[in-house]
């Protein structure tokens, strides 16, 4: 939340204010404006009270209601705290009026001053108040927009990157040796290298016509990815796929699979000594992606691009956040699953 920059406001805006509406407030009760000067004096005292205690209510609405879509909770709140506040406030300045003899009154609780006096502050406070609002509704209306600017253009960027792992020359390059090896050394597997090879390629490239797909075309294509991958690092590498049928139908944000085994690929150790094991698990609606943790002691500077951009596709999906968790062991993305138009969530202890 960002805080209130009012610094003149509190201290010539709400001084002035309470002067002229208790310069209102004589002029409607036909009362004489009084010459005394410790009435302004503590009418003044009284409204700065009255306004620093209820700008507590507008920070406390702020962070309890903070969102657009939460005004009419943030309003209401407002409004709640500055009648009870400011009537409790000003019910006691006018009580200690009459105490030290401001005005004469045969009365001790005469209605019409404590009424006037705790009016003109409901009111003046509510005036104010909805000048602060504007400028908030403002600020977050500006928040809202810049965030969603920024997010097309983390969008275009993961486009652009999608499309740069499409044509990877390290990656083409690398199955190409695979693929010739395999040609001199096992026809048959290199037919089978090259069948999984073009289906790679082919998901690849349709992956720009839609934003999410079913986790079951992610999953088949991530076992013709890994078969690439086996055929390259042999027994350095391993996966295990352990997801509910059920769950297949549920729709996944294309290529997240790839991006998350890039990444560990990437920043861990692999080799026989020291095999690295991807793990791909659901569990009550998240599709988890986790490897053991050895990293390369020469592994060149990263800020996890691929990882970061798919997290920023997520919101700009308006879907759950992705988590990521990591200890001296395991390194492992959690991913939201959406639940396919027309069908019914999985109960959660089915989910596992």
């Amino acid at each position: 939340m960002q805080p209130l920059t009012d610094k003149w406001m509190r201290i010539l805006g709400v001084p002035l204010l309470a002067l002229v509406g208790q310069w209102a407030m004589y002029g409607y009760t036909n009362v004489p404006y009084p010459d005394d000067w410790r009435i302004p004096f503590f009418f003044v005292l009284g409204s700065v009270l009255v306004w620093e205690t209820n700008r507590w209510g507008i920070i406390f609405s702020r962070r309890r209601y903070p969102e657009q879509t939460q005004t009419w909770q943030r309003v209401l709140y407002q409004l709640s705290w500055f009648i009870v506040f400011a009537s409790l406030i000003r019910i006691t300045q006018t009580w200690f009026y009459q105490q030290i003899g401001l005005w004469h009154s045969t009365e001790l609780f005469e209605f019409k001053p404590y009424f006037f006096n705790t009016l003109v502050s409901v009111v003046g406070t509510v005036q104010i108040a909805a000048v602060y609002e504007g400028i908030y509704l403002y600020q977050r209306w500006r928040i809202t927009y810049e965030e969603a600017e920024e997010l097309k253009k983390v969008n275009l960027q993961s486009q652009l990157d999608s499309l740069k792992t499409q044509i990877n020359p390290h990656f083409l390059f690398n199955n190409l040796n695979s693929l010739s090896s395999l040609i001199t050394s096992d026809a048959q597997q290199a037919e089978q290298f090259l069948d999984e090879l073009s289906s790679v390629y082919r998901y690849l490239l349709r992956q720009d016509e839609r934003s999410l797909c079913p986790l079951s075309e992610e999953i088949q294509f991530i076992q013709s990815y890994f078969y690439l991958l086996k055929t390259r690092f042999g027994d350095g590498i391993f996966m295990k796929i352990e997801v509910d049928e059920r769950l297949m139908a549920y729709l996944i944000a294309p290529l997240t699979l790839q991006i998350l085994f890039e990444n560990a690929i990437r920043h861990n150790i692999i080799s026989i000594d020291q095999p690295l094991t991807i793990r791909v698990y659901a569990e009550q609606a998240n599709l988890y992606v986790e490897n053991n943790r050895q990293a390369r002691k020469n592994a060149t500077a990263s800020n996890q691009t691929g990882l970061q951009d798919r997290i920023a596709t997520y919101k700009l999906l308006d879907q759950p956040s992705v988590t990521v968790y990591q200890d001296e062991a395991k390194f492992r993305v959690g991913v939201p699953l959406s639940i396919p138009p027309g069908e019914r969530a999985l109960p959660k202890s089915e989910h596992s």
